[in-house]
């Protein structure tokens, strides 16, 4: 007796989301290949003693480039100002910050949410703004040339968007801590610094990462705010590497950048074990 033929399965269309999958690849893959491109050819520049634009192997590795601008007036000098200036309007940063978000956080009033929008406003205004006005006030306060004045300046013109973020992440502590701490006889300051802030380490540290990031490549600021060459950080001396009638010195260049990047992934290391275990509130507050 001959055996049933088994009826043949249909075969499903492709779905939009199928036949859309290659195309969405490839525009990822081309983002991808136009971000990495420039990080390759620092890399490879950094490496090459007869570095041009153009992204290619080089014909023999060397680390010449790296001794050329080991020194302290093209490196060293520059970077120890970038730090200085930069870890100070950080720090500055992110205790106003701190301050200013605890009472937007936990206070309700009438002047709360305007002020948020007005904070929200100042972080869209571009910095080429306001800087006529801020150099002549400078001149007249003496604080051009200064070290400490560009800090000051750096420190209020990320304080805006610092307060936005920090108000958003302390939002996320229960108030019931708070209370107990309160209950214990601390005052306000000793919950906010014992309490909340360590409750809120990965906010605080995205929020000193962002300000960190946007102060070191800051070159509007410091270029029209510093004088002296010996004061400059390195996001201004960096264009020393620039000569007159095109001339440029790639592989110098390459190599500097590299040096230059290095604080950056050095904090982002130093804080990444942070960010990555979360907000320690599971089991703070129990019935």
């Amino acid at each position: 007796m001959p055996l049933p033929r088994r009826p043949h399965a249909r075969r499903r269309a492709p779905s939009r989301r199928t036949r859309h999958r290659p195309a969405a690849d490839a525009a990822l893959l081309a983002v991808a290949v136009a971000f990495a491109a420039p990080l390759v050819w620092l890399v490879l520049s950094s490496l090459d003693a007869r570095a041009t634009l153009r992204v290619r192997l080089p014909r023999s590795p060397t680390l010449d480039n790296f001794s050329a601008v080991w020194t302290d007036e093209i490196t060293f000098t520059p970077m120890l100002n970038s730090l200085l200036i930069c870890g100070g309007a950080t720090l500055l940063t992110v205790v106003c910050a701190a301050l200013a978000a605890y009472p937007l956080s936990r206070f309700h009033a009438r002047f709360a949410r305007p002020y948020l929008l007005t904070i929200l406003f100042s972080t869209c205004l571009p910095i080429t703004a306001v800087m006529v006005p801020v150099y002549a006030l400078f001149v007249r306060v003496d604080l051009i040339d200064t070290q400490y004045g560009t800090a000051l300046f750096l420190a209020a013109a990320q304080l805006p968007f610092a307060i936005w973020l920090m108000k958003n992440f302390m939002d996320s502590v229960p108030r019931a801590l708070e209370e107990a701490a309160w209950t214990d006889g601390a005052s306000w300051g000793q919950t906010l610094l014992r309490v909340i802030l360590p409750l809120m380490g990965p906010g605080v540290g995205v929020v000193a990462i962002y300000t960190f990031i946007m102060m070191w490549g800051n070159f509007f600021v410091p270029f029209m705010l510093l004088l002296s060459p010996e004061q400059l950080p390195a996001s201004v001396s960096i264009f020393t590497f620039f000569g007159n009638y095109g001339a440029i010195a790639f592989g110098e260049l390459a190599a500097f950048s590299v040096l230059y990047s290095t604080p950056v992934l050095a904090l982002y290391l130093l804080i990444s074990r942070r960010l990555g275990s979360g907000f320690a509130l599971g089991g703070a507050v129990k019935g």
